[in-house]
């Protein structure tokens, strides 16, 4: 995922993100434990998709936008 796309969505939904993409990161870990992970890059993009998304709430935690105009 690129920053840009994440900005797009809603704070709730880079949550949900977040949960599923450490779900992922699980799975992928577990794999690899067991020697049945085919793509080892996986695992790494995997963390940096997690980290753009943590970065990308604290953006939004620290300038809330507001709509009063």
């Amino acid at each position: 995922m690129k920053a840009g796309e994440i900005r797009d969505l809603s704070l709730e939904e880079m949550h949900q993100k977040v949960s599923d993409l450490k779900e992922e990161l699980f799975n992928l870990r577990f794999q690899h434990e067991i020697g049945q992970l085919e793509d080892p890059q996986k695992m790494k993009q995997t963390k940096r998709d997690i980290a753009r998304l943590k970065t990308c709430i604290r953006e939004a935690a620290l300038n809330p936008i507001t709509d009063s105009e």
